[in-house]
């Protein structure tokens, strides 16, 4: 029995979308700057798809720059804003943000920008009193994730954007994980700029898009031919946008009655390992992504029971996991998100994530859980609780 869990790293490419990339390649494959008739369908295609995109926060199609996934996204947002500047600024990130928004600003900082990176609390939330004693006269852009991948905590984005917002401040926010599962109004939400990956919602690899609210200025990553608004010049990838475009429709369509049907199955996947000595659920358990379930296992005897090891006994029997840990180099290193939640290094080893996505089955989760116990047994027979 084969079953996928890890709908957060990607997910497969739903069936509308592959039949009409299928086509796109084989029909309708000009390039969209071409002023002749095959430029014009593949044009007529893109701006489809920025239609889709766009309707899927609720915003004009205009606002919408495709790129090639969340990272591209997360960069033109940070350095589009920060090349603006002939003088470092100061920026205002969290200490749990993805890697694709930590990195650019580590850029920056050693380029003599100043960095306040935020500290959540043991759920992973980040305070919005922190956040206006953090702003500067100098903050120029501050970035939060919505949704945390690694632990699933929802931040209270409302309140940190208006609290930006009123500062004068523009504020981004990796939605990547959010898109497609929870609604999402850039009409409702004072957003400058926000990023989505198609392969997030069932569409393709190698798609990805920035919102740019209107009048926020963004300097280009690269020069070229001046495509997408003059902020992304290349020609744009047809076939994975107009994926993307469709399996963001279908998302709107379908989420009304997706998002219960996931929530529902979290939290039977919670109630039913509630008993299981040796997991702790980490993030917070309401203000969470509706297809998100993490936990750190804790080691029994003292020694390191890593998330990475429990990620491959249960690959070989057929479910597919994720560990909340990174190796680098062959060696294993604390989780930065654990750690910044005030967990120990060794916990910070110990992390894993299950995520649900439009296949996954009530069965699934029960067979899971059978096999997710029976391995534990088997590593851990008798778990140590370790204090975090």
């Amino acid at each position: 029995m084969q079953i996928y869990l890890d709908y957060s790293a990607t997910t497969p490419t739903r069936p509308e979308a592959i039949a009409l990339m299928q086509k796109v390649l084989a029909e309708q494959w000009g390039n969209p700057s071409s002023l002749h008739a095959w430029g014009q369908q593949a044009a007529i295609l893109l701006e489809r798809a920025r239609v889709q995109v766009a309707r899927l926060l609720n915003a004009p199609s205009e606002t919408i720059v495709f790129t090639s996934g969340g990272t591209e996204s997360n960069n033109l947002a940070i350095m589009g804003v920060a090349r603006n500047y002939t003088t470092p600024q100061h920026i205002i990130i969290s200490s749990v943000e993805h890697s694709a928004i930590a990195e650019p600003v580590r850029l920056l900082e050693q380029w003599g920008w100043q960095v306040t990176r935020l500290n959540v609390d043991s759920l992973g939330r980040v305070n919005p009193i922190e956040l206006q004693s953090a702003l500067r006269p100098n903050t120029v852009l501050v970035s939060m994730i919505y949704g945390q991948s690694e632990v699933g905590t929802i931040q209270p984005i409302a309140q940190l954007c208006e609290i930006t917002r009123a500062h004068g401040a523009l504020f981004h926010t990796d939605a990547v994980q959010v898109a497609g599962r929870l609604a999402i109004d850039v009409q409702q939400l004072p957003i400058d700029l926000l990023s989505l990956s198609s392969h997030k919602l069932y569409g393709p690899q190698g798609a990805g898009a920035l919102y740019v609210c209107p009048g926020v200025e963004l300097v280009p990553l690269f020069g070229g031919g001046g495509q997408e608004s003059k902020l992304r010049s290349g020609t744009q990838a047809i076939p994975a946008i107009a994926g993307f475009g469709i399996a963001a429709e279908l998302a709107a369509q379908e989420m009304a009655i997706e998002t219960p049907r996931l929530i529902h199955l979290r939290e039977q996947l919670f109630d039913q390992l509630a008993d299981v000595a040796g997991l702790v659920p980490t993030g917070d358990r309401w203000n969470r992504l509706p297809h998100h379930v993490s936990f750190s296992v804790h080691s029994a005897g003292g020694e390191i029971f890593s998330g990475k090891t429990l990620v491959r006994q249960m690959n070989l029997a057929g479910i597919g996991i994720s560990a909340g840990s990174a190796c680098n180099s062959g060696k294993l290193v604390p989780s930065p998100i654990l750690v910044a939640m005030g967990y120990c290094d060794r916990l910070a080893k110990s992390g894993i994530r299950l995520t649900l996505g439009r296949d996954t089955t009530g069965a699934d989760i029960d067979w899971t859980v059978m096999v997710l116990k029976q391995v534990l047994a088997r590593l851990a027979p008798q778990p140590t609780l370790l204090k975090v």
